[in-house]
């Protein structure tokens, strides 16, 4: 397994830790699989850890102090890495899509979180909380905006969406917000920094029927897949695991239409919207 590359430890908590947490299981001269076996955890987990894309719990730190005789270093520091300001089904997911190289993501119900306008996330999260005030809709809005940052770098991550017809025909916000929120998808597509592929309700059944997916790659770290249903979700590393869900991604593609004439159809569904708005 390639080891990870050298972190600022100034950068962040969980960039702290994973540095730490190299130095001391090199220091005592065990590999990451050998760690692994001592925490009954897989070798790639480890590397995960020390590159930052998983996020440290505490039942880890503790064992962690125990097999590398560091005190109580990571039992400390664990709970100021585990601070986000995401939900806490989707914290370590957000953290680690802010480090990967490459994101593949199906969404049968919503615009994805990277590619939403900010008119288009509040009514995503006013409806998810009717009764929540303005300031903790703005706090949300917030921290969805700041995740959308990193598709500003021109090259990295290579971000892929296969969008279900059913995300585009929900009119979430009303005709404007949703013609709106669709040109913003199209210019990115546009600007050639995301692919986008569409699945038609008329390729019927498909091979993720039951909720979103999100794969994510990284340079020095294994792949990851994330399954999220209502307020709960799951990062998933093993292996077997993730190259199941690549399937699964891959067999919706094969369904989906080319990104030509998924471009072409989102365009003509914006119009469609911004028409609609017209008095």
């Amino acid at each position: 397994m390639a080891g990870p590359k050298d972190l600022d430890p100034s950068s962040s908590p969980r960039a702290l830790l994973g540095a730490e947490l190299r130095h001391a299981r090199e220091k005592t001269g065990l590999s990451q699989e050998d760690l692994g076996q001592r925490l009954f955890v897989s070798g790639s987990f480890i590397g995960q850890l020390e590159a930052g894309t998983r996020r440290m719990q505490p039942e880890y730190a503790r064992l962690l102090d125990e097999v590398l005789d560091t005190e109580d270093f990571f039992r400390r520091n664990c709970a100021a890495a585990a601070r986000s300001k995401y939900p806490d089904h989707f914290a370590e997911a957000a953290e680690a899509e802010a480090v990967a190289t490459a994101i593949k993501e199906y969404a049968p119900l919503l615009i994805p979180g990277l590619l939403q306008t900010p008119d288009y996330a509040r009514a995503v999260f006013r409806a998810y909380q009717p009764t929540a005030s303005a300031h903790v809709i703005d706090e949300l809005l917030t921290a969805r905006l700041e995740r959308a940052r990193i598709l500003g770098d021109p090259t990295r991550p290579l971000l892929s969406a296969v969008l279900d017809e059913a995300a585009l025909r929900r009119r979430t916000g009303g005709p404007g917000v949703m013609a709106q929120a669709l040109r913003h998808v199209t210019t990115l597509i546009r600007q050639h920094r995301i692919i986008v592929q569409l699945l038609p309700f008329s390729a019927g059944a498909h091979a993720s029927m039951t909720g979103a997916l999100t794969l994510m790659a990284f340079e020095d770290a294994p792949p990851l897949a994330f399954i999220e249903g209502p307020s709960v979700g799951r990062l998933e590393d093993d292996p077997a695991t993730v190259a199941r869900h690549q399937l699964t991604y891959d067999l919706i593609r094969a369904s989906a239409l080319s990104p030509q004439e998924s471009l072409a159809w989102i365009e003509s569904v914006a119009e469609d919207y911004a028409h609609e708005e017209q008095p």
